[in-house]
C-alpha cells in the first residue's frame, strides 16, 4: 500500500512538475516573412528592350532552383525576356535586390515594376497564369 502511495506521488509531481515547465517555455519571435522587390531596374538585366522580364534569383545549393529555372525559360519570347541570376555567379544582384531566399521569381514590366513573384517551388501552370495576368494588364 505504501508502495503504491509513493508511485502516486512520483507520477503526481511529475505531472506539476511537467505543467510549470510547459508554462515557461516561450513561444519563439514572430519572424519576418520573406519579401520580394517592387521594382527592378532594368538596365541590371539582359534584353533591356523586352516587354516583360522574368528573372529567377537561384542557389547551386537549392533542390527547386533548376526546376523553377526550367519552367521559366519557356515563357522566353521576342516580348519576354528570362534571366536566371544564380546566387554564386552574381551575388551582387542577390545583395541589391535584397533576395534572402529562393527560388525567387519576379515578372516585370518594362518600367522595372514588379507585377507577380513567386517564393519556392512553382508549378508551370500558375508561371503561365502569372504572365498571362501581367501582359492583360
Amino acid at each position: 500500500m505504501i508502495r503504491l502511495v509513493v508511485i502516486a506521488l512520483v507520477v503526481a509531481a511529475a505531472v506539476v512538475a511537467g505543467r510549470i515547465s510547459r508554462r515557461r517555455a516561450t513561444d519563439a519571435p514572430t519572424q519576418a516573412s520573406s519579401e520580394t522587390p517592387t521594382q527592378l531596374d532594368r538596365a541590371d538585366f539582359s534584353q533591356i528592350d523586352a516587354r516583360w522580364l522574368v528573372v529567377v534569383f537561384t542557389s547551386a545549393t537549392c533542390d527547386s532552383c533548376n526546376d523553377v529555372a526550367a519552367k521559366a525559360r519557356v515563357l522566353a519570347s521576342k516580348h519576354v525576356a528570362v534571366q536566371i541570376v544564380e546566387y554564386s555567379q552574381d551575388r551582387e544582384l542577390h545583395r541589391r535586390y535584397a533576395i534572402d531566399s529562393v527560388p525567387c521569381l519576379l515578372m516585370a514590366d518594362s518600367s522595372g515594376v514588379v507585377r507577380q513573384s513567386y517564393l519556392g517551388p512553382v508549378t508551370a501552370t500558375d508561371l503561365w497564369a502569372g504572365l498571362a495576368r501581367v501582359r492583360e494588364g
